[in-house]
């Protein structure tokens, strides 16, 4: 006997097949289905927004080696909460994922606590050191696609030469941080007027763009593609616009904290607040978002990066960069995108969920029949206040703050991962 039900009275948005009306979704053992029997049970959504599960390409689980911040089952609970069913998982764990004894390690966690569909990437130099390459064929083997040394920006240009063409070789998609190291030795905070009022050390954007002009241009020498992380400078949004009107194979990524906050957030020293890149200037704030609407940017991705109260609560020099995001994400987005007439809520759904699937080459990122049934249903209208989060940390700047538009429901391959309280 088939386990089936129907989906009805939901404004379907599958931006894969152009689709945005009201329209019954059929599921059928797991997959999205063309029909289903009579006896399917029915679930009333009326009201509500069925979309394709969220794809998140930037996610930090920390686990092995930092389960005292996050662990795989915690950060997919919290990931089915925001409505992501596939996570790409960063390498920067402890040991790093540049090694097959690290992806199995990994793997097994994966494969007995995740609650959504976890892919692990791996290092795109042994340790994140930026001195020796991983084994890209041995990676691709357990499953890994993409690789980068989040975290860390490969500072040799002739290695990361090397990385793109062999990465190529081996199908993997390649991912950078981009950072010039020399310029942001004592940054703690964006270069700028409040870094000068707060006395704390200027991360300027130059640093970023460089590392994204320096992509570009290996991108285009090496006939690859590079996917370009948390980009945060309106001059790299601009490069990068550059780059693709002349044809360059490069893809780039914002963060929902870069899309709506600035660097005047800081100026009471809050921890949750500094991350890495640093929030920026309302000017790039506006150039970002502006790389959205026209296309610049493809995805929007959480680079959710808990950590401890404890961490956190000290000095600002001492904190670490970084703040969870996987639960805010979409709530924030449609503020500052959708609500604000700036997209469309399918443009949304698209950079959240379409593209980075597309990108990564995932089963996802669609309603189409025969994929696997993964999507999310939302209360546009809901407003609530962020609080009891299910990531095991807690430092995000929207910690009990009003919040509207909200995942009430998430399924993964048909069934119920997760449901609002």
């Amino acid at each position: 006997m088939k386990n089936e039900f129907i989906v009805k009275n939901a404004r379907v948005i599958d931006p894969s097949r152009n689709i945005d009306k009201i329209c019954d979704v059929m599921v059928a053992d797991g997959v999205f289905a063309e029909k289903v029997s009579a006896k399917a049970k029915v679930l009333d959504a009326k009201g509500l927004v069925l979309a394709p599960g969220f794809v998140d390409m930037h996610v930090h689980l920390r686990e092995p080696g930092q389960t005292a911040k996050e662990s795989i089952a915690t950060g997919t609970a919290a990931a089915a909460a925001g409505g992501f069913t596939s996570l790409l998982a960063m390498p920067n764990t402890s040991p790093a994922a540049d090694s097959p004894a690290s992806i199995r390690l990994i793997n097994d966690i994966i494969s007995e606590t995740a609650k959504v569909r976890v892919y692990q990437s791996g290092c795109i130099t042994e340790n994140r050191g930026g001195e020796r390459l991983a084994p890209y064929g041995s990676l691709k083997k357990l499953g890994v696609k993409a690789i980068t040394d989040d975290g860390s920006c490969v500072q040799n240009n002739e290695l990361m030469r090397n990385a793109m063409e062999y990465a190529k070789m081996f199908g993997l998609f390649v991912m950078d941080h981009c950072q010039e190291n020399t310029l942001t030795a004592n940054g703690q905070m964006h270069e700028g007027e409040w870094s000068v009022r707060l006395g704390l050390g200027g991360w300027p954007s130059a640093a970023e763009d460089i590392i994204v002009s320096r992509d570009v241009i290996l991108a285009y020498y090496t006939h690859s593609h590079i996917h370009l992380q948390h980009i945060s400078s309106a001059l790299s949004v601009d490069i990068i616009r550059n780059a693709k009107r002349r044809g360059v194979s490069v893809s780039a990524e914002a963060t929902p904290h870069h899309l709506s906050l600035t660097d005047e957030c800081l100026k009471n020293y809050d921890t949750n607040f500094k991350m890495c890149p640093p929030l920026r200037a309302q000017s790039d704030v506006d150039a970002l978002i502006e790389g959205v609407v026209d296309g610049t940017i493809e995805v929007i991705a959480t680079d959710h990066a808990p950590h401890t109260d404890t961490e956190k609560d000290r000095e600002f020099d001492r904190a670490p960069f970084g703040i969870t995001g996987l639960e805010t994400a979409f709530s924030v987005c449609h503020g500052v995108l959708v609500r604000s007439g700036k997209i469309k809520l399918p443009k949304l759904v698209k950079l959240m969920s379409t593209r980075p699937a597309e990108l990564l080459g995932l089963d996802a990122g669609t309603l189409k029949p025969g994929t696997p049934a993964d999507f999310v249903l939302i209360d546009e209208n809901e407003e609530y206040v962020y609080s009891n989060p299910l990531s095991r940390s807690e430092n995000s700047p929207w910690l009990g703050k009003k919040l509207r538009a909200r995942v009430v429901q998430t399924f993964l391959g048909g069934k119920r991962v997760y449901i609002k309280k």
